[in-house]
């Protein structure tokens, strides 16, 4: 794969695994088993047996009629907000779990901001009965309350984290903390394409079901495999890495990234990786991230939980930096609105975070014949309260 992770886990200049060394014999082992591991047919058979039918997969993708006529140009919905637990979230979390097993751990544990992860992963403890950990920032907690709710509900314990700006950073943090601590008998179900290697290229292999299918599906919708452009929103990575995968080495198809301005990419208060990085190491590999003239973390911020992270996964530092791939931001107020527009022309509440992805067709001109696959990551259940103080409803 042209754009793939090369043996020595990067993506062009990007990726690696800058570890403390009490990590790395978990990353090793993990680094020497997970091919065989997820290549293994019992594997497979477990994996595509549980996405069919706990899952719910395939997902469906849906002609966005109303959304077409608006922007002049056939838009398909990706419907991740469809799968068990409200986004593509899911898809890794059955696919760490099961590697998790194989490789005899007896803890689960992972870091949430919006806490769709948290919720994806704490579900897949539950069914399999094993010890689940999440950690998830204060403020977080806080505005994503119901799915705080469902975690412990599912049997999670929640531990807060209090340091820095009590966000998904330092959830990370904590996480990474709790790893070095119970490195024998933990797994880290990492939630997004970030980490030190092999996580960015394992997360993006369990999350590639979603341009799997997309592609056999457009040819169904229009008779075309290809796009002329895909597009999702970015935190971290993992919906946008899924969602482009399969189209990565067809040129032809544009993929554009949407991240956070927050309130605009110039205020200080801004989750704009790329516009506002430099190349650096974050929570374990080289990528893009916002940083201080001296190296210190930029504390992010977004509206949206999810996207609220001051680094980008590698494999997406690569695509920019090569310009495979266009990363563009909307702010808080763009997404908000054109999440209302989604809810009231498609009957969908899509998540804030998808919000910022739709938001861009705003910015967009497109030809009349043109096919535009978005990926809908997430369902807005979790969100209502935030477009409820937003719009007062």
């Amino acid at each position: 794969m042209k754009y793939g992770v090369n043996e020595q886990g990067y993506y062009g200049d990007f990726g690696g695994a800058y570890i403390p060394e009490m990590l790395y014999p978990n990353v090793e082992e993990l680094r020497q088993q997970y091919m065989a591991i997820i290549n293994d047919k019992a594997f497979k058979d477990e994996f595509e047996s549980l996405l069919k039918d706990y899952v719910g997969r395939p997902s469906p993708l849906y002609h966005a009629k109303r959304f077409s006529e608006r922007y002049g140009a056939n838009i398909f919905f990706k419907r991740e907000d469809l799968n068990h637990t409200g986004s593509h979230k899911i898809n890794n979390a059955i696919g760490q779990i099961l590697l998790a097993i194989r490789l005899g751990k007896k803890r689960i544990i992972a870091e949430t901001g919006a806490g769709q992860h948290g919720v994806a992963t704490a579900t897949v403890c539950a069914l399999k009965g094993i010890e689940c950990v999440v950690y998830m920032g204060e403020i977080d907690i806080e505005r994503q309350a119901p799915n705080v709710a469902r975690m412990k509900m599912l049997g999670a314990k929640v531990v807060p984290a209090t340091s820095g700006s009590k966000t998904l950073k330092d959830a990370t943090n904590e996480a990474m903390r709790d790893w070095i601590n119970n490195p024998v008998d933990t797994h880290y179900i990492i939630g997004s394409v970030v980490g030190p290697y092999p996580y960015p290229d394992m997360v993006a292999r369990f999350q590639s079901i979603i341009s799997e299918e997309a592609k056999k599906q457009l040819t169904e919708h229009t008779g075309k495999a290809l796009p002329d452009y895909v597009m999702a929103c970015v935190g971290g990575g993992s919906n946008a890495m899924g969602m482009f995968y399969h189209f990565l080495d067809d040129e032809s198809v544009k993929l554009v990234a949407v991240e956070a301005a927050g309130k605009g990419v110039d205020t200080g208060h801004s989750a704009a990786t790329t516009f506002l990085g430099k190349e650096g190491v974050l929570h374990g590999s080289r990528t893009i991230l916002m940083q201080t003239d001296d190296g210190q973390v930029v504390e992010p911020y977004s509206i949206s939980a999810g996207l609220d992270y001051p680094g980008i996964g590698p494999q997406h530092a690569h695509l920019y930096k090569i310009n495979r791939a266009e990363y563009v931001s909307i702010t808080d107020e763009e997404a908000l609105q054109a999440g209302l527009l989604c809810s009231q022309l498609e009957g969908i509440i899509p998540a804030i975070e998808t919000a910022h992805a739709l938001a861009q067709l705003e910015k967009m001109a497109f030809k009349k014949d043109d096919n535009v696959i978005i990926c809908l990551s997430g369902r807005g259940d979790k969100d209502l309260a935030t477009y409820i103080k937003h719009f007062g409803f």
